[in-house]
């Protein structure tokens, strides 16, 4: 007898700790596909390129590209998978634009765009033509967000997008309703140098 209770201690021992364990595994992954990604500072692997990270570029930074100053008025943080970038919209300028900023493999990359309000156009698979130019399709998917300061978004949410290139040229899609509709906006690769970055008042 005291031998079967011994055995069913043990049995229910083990299920114990498998239990335990399928619980913090359960925990990690739920954490990892809410919140953690979009902690993650992605910014230590780009050397020598802090003035772009979340922190500096924060709302109320200013930007000064050529003649012009502008305000970073919001910030939306992107990720699709372990994928991530920011999108910093501007206030300066004659027209609407917004500066994006991503690491990738330790490489930052920076694209500066303008929004084409009532452009039309829409993405289609392969090539777009767009003003005169055709555009190639480079990638497009869906990814997550959170928004900070003044973007007319929810707080989060989830988008698709859509990009084209053709040469120097970029072409982007954007949607952020559960409908049809696209936001159009036309941009180009930049480099670090061509901007002098006014950091965030801190809190």
């Amino acid at each position: 007898m005291n031998k079967i209770f011994f055995l069913l201690a043990v049995v229910l021992l083990i299920a114990a700790i498998y239990m335990f364990f399928k619980s913090r595994q359960a925990k990690a992954a739920s954490t990892q596909e809410t919140g953690d990604t979009f902690s993650k500072d992605y910014f230590a692997e780009a050397k020598g390129q802090n003035e772009f990270n979340p922190e500096n570029l924060g709302p109320g930074a200013i930007i000064r590209y050529g003649a012009t100053d502008y305000v970073v008025r919001g910030t939306l943080t992107l990720n699709e998978g372990p994928y991530y970038w920011y999108e910093y919209l501007l206030d300066g300028g004659d027209n609407s634009s917004w500066l994006g900023v991503e690491v990738d493999e330790g490489q930052l990359n920076l694209t500066w765009w303008t929004s084409r309000k009532g452009a039309g156009a829409t993405p289609d698979r392969g090539t777009v033509e767009f003003e005169g130019v055709t555009y190639s399709e480079d990638e497009r998917g869906h990814a997550r967000y959170t928004s900070t300061g003044t973007t007319g978004l929810p707080e989060s949410g989830e988008m698709r997008y859509v990009d084209y290139s053709a040469g120097d040229k970029l072409l982007g899609f954007e949607g952020w309703a559960n409908n049809d509709s696209w936001e159009v906006s036309t941009g180009h690769t930049m480099l670090p140098g061509e901007f002098t970055v006014y950091p965030a008042p801190k809190a």
